[in-house]
């Protein structure tokens, strides 16, 4: 009876030994991402949107695996999606940008599509995603009220600056757009300057012709300026 009570005894221990030695050799399963940081705020009530494109903030995807318990760095191991890329892009390796053409809230997500170890070797195959938001603040103006947006855009191969003698507005045609506010019935004129070789070939949007263009703004309004 001890022999036969040993030998079960024997065979459990071995099985516990062999489930051991396997479940070492496992991978590690990625149970969480977390992405740093978790909230970005862009702008502020006081700054046109447009002002804030091309801001940028680099994120990060901590893993947080088990077996045994690990943080890493997978940030270009994940793929990265923003929500609402009319106000927020992000690249491929976690790179945040800013588009300043709407404003609001954008939930940007890291998904890790296989779950797997450091060593690449996969596990389970489950999907693991994590989330942040990024923020960028609407323009309400300043202390007396929101005033409108005056936005010039750029078209044409060709160079040249467009001027305000109203408030010293000055943009040349590489900067592709660029903004200002001004109070609400402020008349502005604008100049088109072509940088040699280039022409002018005329406005379009709230001003057209080739001669200066001139505005009430009462509104936010949009001009575009073409050099050939």
């Amino acid at each position: 009876m001890k022999a036969k009570w040993f030998g079960i005894i024997t065979l459990i221990a071995a099985a516990t030994l062999l489930f051991s030695l396997s479940s070492c050799a496992d991978p590690q399963e990625l149970v969480s991402i977390e992405i740093q940081p978790t909230t970005e705020t862009v702008g502020a009530s006081n700054i046109p949107v447009p002002a804030d494109a091309g801001f940028q903030v680099q994120l990060r995807a901590l893993g947080n695996y088990l077996h045994p318990p690990a943080t890493k760095d997978i940030t270009n191991q994940v793929t990265w999606t923003s929500n609402t890329p009319q106000m927020f892009t992000v690249t491929s390796t976690g790179l945040l940008t800013a588009t300043g053409i709407d404003c609001g809230g954008t939930l940007v997500s890291a998904t890790a599509t296989t779950n797997s170890d450091g060593s690449g070797v996969s596990s389970s195959g489950a999907i693991v995603t994590g989330y942040m938001t990024a923020n960028l603040v609407c323009y309400t103006g300043g202390a007396g009220g929101a005033e409108p947006i005056l936005t010039v855009n750029f078209l044409g191969s060709g160079t040249g600056t467009v001027t305000s003698s109203t408030s010293g507005f000055s943009c040349e045609s590489g900067s592709l757009s660029c903004v200002d506010s001004f109070p609400s019935g402020t008349t502005v004129t604008l100049t088109a300057t072509p940088v040699a070789p280039s022409t002018f070939g005329g406005w379009s949007g709230g001003c057209t012709g080739t001669s200066t263009c001139v505005l009430v703004l009462q509104t936010d309004t949009t001009v575009t300026a073409e050099f050939d």
